[in-house]
């Protein structure tokens, strides 16, 4: 007989922040309603960057507590790494989130981890949130994985075959075909 895990007994993210050397947004994304308005998640925002920003969180992750949350952060270049939990959640669950976002980036920016190649792939790090948490519940924490799902979504027609998976080529043949037929 099968038995599944309660929603209470699975990890939970309440929030993952990527926020400038500033502690201005670049992406956000919250899955807890301990912050019902925008401007409380901002003030929250200003708060976890005031509590770090005199950390050496460069070249492995830091933990701390802040409004009975524990955040784990890492900085890289002009860009700060945050993801928050309960004070109940596992810090190295924690961690493995927030290296895996780190992977994810890194790889999909190409080791060009800064702030202005973050807002030029905007859309690629708002689907690396996508796949790594769904409602707080933690999907993937491998970064080359959420990397590879990234990129999938995002192969358009407009790629060369080459640079595209076999399943993704027939697609993209199907739809040229299915296009040519009906004209």
């Amino acid at each position: 007989m099968a038995t599944f895990l309660s929603r209470e007994a699975c990890p939970t993210i309440k929030n993952i922040l990527l926020l400038d050397s500033e502690g201005k947004r670049v992406a956000v994304k919250y899955y807890s309603d301990d912050w019902p308005t925008n401007s409380a998640k901002l003030a929250y925002e200003k708060t976890v960057f005031i509590k770090t920003q005199k950390a050496n969180a460069r070249t492995e992750a830091e933990i701390t507590m802040l409004e009975n949350n524990i955040i784990v952060y890492k900085f890289v270049q002009d860009l700060h790494f945050f993801v928050t939990g309960g004070d109940d959640e596992n810090e190295l669950i924690l961690a493995t989130v927030l290296q895996g976002f780190f992977d994810a980036v890194t790889l999909l920016l190409r080791n060009n981890v800064d702030l202005r190649e973050a807002l030029e792939n905007l859309d690629l790090i708002l689907l690396c949130l996508d796949e790594i948490v769904d409602g707080g519940i933690v999907l993937e924490t491998d970064g080359s994985v959420i990397a590879g799902k990234v990129a999938t979504h995002t192969m358009d027609d407009g790629a060369s075959l080459s640079e595209q998976t076999i399943s993704q080529a027939l697609a993209t043949a199907r739809e040229h075909l299915t296009r040519s037929l009906l004209k």
